[in-house]
């Protein structure tokens, strides 16, 4: 059936998943199977595209600093994500001692894709809404897993890490940006000291959206001493860029 005769027309137009595919014969057909080829395709590019870490400095309103974690390179990092969670000792040494109130991690993750096209941007976009917390120098992570941001923050002193990272690619979406907050950021922390924000790609959380829920986040994490899964996200859109504001005006 074509057209609005076609019932799965309806659920597609809500979803970038593939549903109701279309059979030829026994198997699916040319059009659907070049598409997930390609889809997967970019997944693949995504998981193995090299940072360009000077080209992410060029657009920071902010001075950076580069890292690089223990593992030597792509095929490591992606074997032992525990090597990916900790600084290499050269990097470690080029840190600036801070202290800060924030620090900005910016590091590869799964997908150097989203990074190299978001995460810049999302800094642009999010301190304006940061006013009153000292920031620190941004730091831009090669090779890295979300921990590296515990290492990375307690030896800057920041009272707070923020990971943008790029998150594992689907068969959707291969350049989604994730961003992960742990307030007295040390090495050990466990995930469930951490809140994230994810999804920020263009058919998802739009920066804005992000980023206020971001200033949020840090002003209840900061208040309250503590970040994870004691800081319940549960605030309606309004109700976050009420607080943004209301934040920003008390500490002006």
């Amino acid at each position: 059936m074509a057209g609005d005769l076609d019932p799965w027309n309806r659920l597609r137009r809500l979803t970038p998943s593939r549903v109701g595919l279309g059979r030829v014969g026994d198997a699916p057909g040319l059009k659907d199977v070049l598409a997930f080829q390609f889809a997967h395709a970019q997944a693949r590019d995504a998981v193995h595209m090299p940072l360009d870490a000077p080209a992410i400095a060029a657009q920071l309103p902010l001075a950076s600093v580069f890292v690089a974690s223990a593992a030597p390179d792509r095929g490591t990092f992606l074997r032992r994500p525990d090597l990916g969670r900790q600084l290499d000792p050269a990097s470690a040494a080029r840190l600036p001692p801070g202290p800060c109130d924030l620090v900005f991690v910016i590091a590869d993750g799964l997908s150097a894709r989203a990074v190299q096209d978001r995460a810049a941007a999302f800094v642009q976009v999010a301190l304006p809404r940061l006013k009153g917390w000292s920031v620190g120098p941004v730091v831009i992570a090669s090779q890295a897993r979300v921990a590296l941001g515990d290492e990375i923050g307690e030896r800057m002193g920041a009272g707070m890490s923020i990971m943008l990272i790029g998150e594992r690619p689907g068969l959707s979406v291969a350049d989604s940006l994730g961003i992960y907050l742990t307030y007295a950021p040390t090495r050990g922390r466990r995930d469930a000291d951490r809140n994230c924000i994810s999804n920020v790609h263009a058919s998802g959380l739009s920066y804005e959206q992000a980023a206020d829920k971001l200033a949020w986040l840090i002003s209840e994490a900061m208040a309250r001493k503590l970040s994870g899964v004691r800081l319940k996200d549960d605030v309606d859109p309004a109700t976050v860029a009420a607080a943004r504001e209301g934040a920003a005006l008390s500490r002006s």
